[in-house]
């Protein structure tokens, strides 16, 4: 597994937890990163969570996790980390915070961790899919494992 190697991966096998690392070719003309993922992994989408990066009015940025067929709720986001408001970050500002690119943005082993808030439908699945830290690869484990891991929280983010 070692073109399988992310600071994700590496985070995930240093907290000891059980994972199961997935990969795909990716295709630089899908539309939907985690579409494509859950798609080329034949992997109900429900299951298949992406990592969207905010700032909050505050100026502090938090990653909200949600279902790949649903957007980021910034209002209820916001409410979750205790902030009156928040909007998208842009993506150079998320890359340059997680040290990951755009549709390979993992809540796991980010250069600088920021607060998360995983949408509360992932403790509905044993096991959920994140981004492993670049596309084409993407890391399962369970919900809990998500939470401890991001020192994260679960809320109703996702519409």
């Amino acid at each position: 597994m070692a073109g399988s190697q992310t600071p994700a991966t590496r985070a995930a096998s240093q907290a000891g937890i059980d994972y199961t690392v997935h990969s795909y070719e990716h295709d630089p003309r899908a539309e939907s990163y985690g579409q494509e993922a859950a798609d080329a992994l034949g992997v109900d989408a429900h299951r298949v969570f992406k990592t969207l990066v905010a700032r909050t009015d505050s100026g502090d940025l938090v990653c909200g996790v949600v279902p790949v067929r649903c957007q980021l709720d910034v209002k209820a986001l916001a409410r979750a980390v205790g902030a009156k408001k928040a909007t998208m970050a842009p993506a150079t500002e998320a890359e340059r915070a997680t040290g990951y690119v755009l549709g390979g943005i993992s809540p796991l082993g980010q250069k600088r961790s920021l607060p998360t808030v995983v949408d509360v439908t992932a403790e509905q699945h044993a096991t959920v899919l994140v981004s492993a830290g670049r596309r084409g690869l993407e890391i399962e484990l369970s919900p809990a494992d998500l939470c401890a891991m991001t020192a994260g929280t679960t809320a109703p983010i996702a519409r």
